[in-house]
């Protein structure tokens, strides 16, 4: 995967507030946490004082030296020049505190979702119109992936950014957002590739979303899938099975 940082990123410039953005999580002394695309350490170096333990991940080569010279001081961090999206996920807990590249934030969240040992947390700035296509929304569109994810997550909006918060300034709003596995799953984990097939049909194609059993499921003929409840996804796959 081939990407130029300065293109598809852009920096936390302040760390007071990163320190706000961590008053808004579960984060502790007790946490490994992961750092996805560090950059030149901003982030990094507040986790560094109040978590247990940092992986700061990096994929371009001269920033992640940069940000081994930045983080040198804290003992309790380790820097890694790689790809998050081939990266092994740790099999013990572990959280997610990151500022990700625009670009792929889709797939970072699926990795992150479909893993076998998922965060206990997740802690993602991401832009403003794909954070609220991942939040069920009563009156108003939820994506596909939001669809996907959510018998098994759920997912909110902590803060809303400005564009002058980062470096370069984006084009687009950005957003702070929770991503936390549900205490009781809608579904089995032996469900996902199943539900997941439904959803991306479902989006697709409309002429397999019109032949699903929606009546039979108590739903609304009417609604669009972009407009169905976590609960009546549920429900419209029960039904299919």
């Amino acid at each position: 995967m081939k990407r130029l940082p300065h293109h598809s990123q852009h920096f936390l410039r302040n760390p007071q507030l990163v320190k706000l953005l961590l008053k808004r999580t579960t984060i502790n002394k007790e946490d490994i946490v992961y750092d996805i695309g560090a950059g030149s350490g901003v982030i990094t170096s507040v986790l560094a004082s109040v978590a247990k333990k940092i992986i700061a991940i990096e994929y371009d080569q001269k920033t992640a030296e940069k940000l081994q010279q930045n983080v040198a001081k804290y003992s309790n961090v380790t820097v890694r020049q790689a790809d998050f999206l081939t990266e092994a996920l740790p099999k013990g807990p572990y959280k997610i505190f990151a500022n990700i590249p625009f670009h792929i934030s889709s797939r970072i969240v699926r990795k992150i979702t479909t893993s076998d040992n998922p965060p206990e947390a997740t802690y993602l700035i991401v832009q403003k119109q794909f954070a609220y296509k991942l939040v069920p929304q009563k009156d108003g569109f939820t994506g596909q992936l939001g669809a996907m994810i959510a018998p098994w997550f759920e997912v909110r909006v902590r803060k809303r950014l400005q564009r002058t918060d980062f470096w370069p300034h984006p084009n687009v709003d950005t957003a702070f957002i929770e991503v936390i596995p549900r205490e009781v799953p809608f579904l089995l984990p032996t469900d996902r590739s199943h539900f997941y097939r439904m959803i991306e049909e479902c989006y697709d194609d409309p002429k397999k979303f019109a032949k699903t059993p929606r009546k039979t499921a108590g739903i609304s003929t009417d609604l669009r899938p972009s407009q169905l409840t976590p609960e009546q996804w549920v429900a419209l796959y029960t039904t299919r099975k």
